[in-house]
């Protein structure tokens, strides 16, 4: 018996073309379908956008978190941001500021009604803040 006389009958005919389709379907399912490969591929790089994200803002965090300590643990750190924020002086002192800022410096300027996307810096406008005001 060849390999030929197996798919003479229509019953065999039928269940041949059946399994085509059924691999047919499952392979645009893996495909295309919701949860998918490419769902998945798409999945996968917000995922390390957001975990570089997350890493940048641990960072900062951690700033953050040294300069909290060393303001309530030393006495240097509240000098240092009186002086500069403040611009508080001892008596009987002379305070020269000398800035350290390159002319290349582009200094970033937000609205107060707008949200700023912390990947790219971009600012974008609430629909309220754009509205034109009587």
């Amino acid at each position: 018996m060849s390999l030929l006389n197996v798919f003479d009958s229509k019953a065999s005919k039928a269940l041949l073309g059946l399994a085509i389709f059924l691999i047919a379907g499952l392979q645009y399912l893996h495909w295309f379908g919701e949860g998918g490969y490419r769902d998945h591929a798409a999945l996968t790089e917000k995922i390390q956008q957001q975990i570089e994200l997350n890493t940048e803002l641990k960072e900062r965090n951690r700033v953050l978190a040294a300069e909290v300590y060393d303001l309530k643990n030393g006495v240097e750190a509240i000098e240092e941001h009186a002086r500069l924020d403040l611009g508080l002086i001892k008596p009987h002192e002379t305070f020269v500021q000398m800035s350290t800022i390159s002319t290349q410096y582009k200094p970033i300027y937000i609205q107060p009604n707008s949200t700023v996307d912390l990947r790219t810096n971009e600012s974008q406008q609430l629909a309220a803040a754009t509205a034109p005001t009587p």
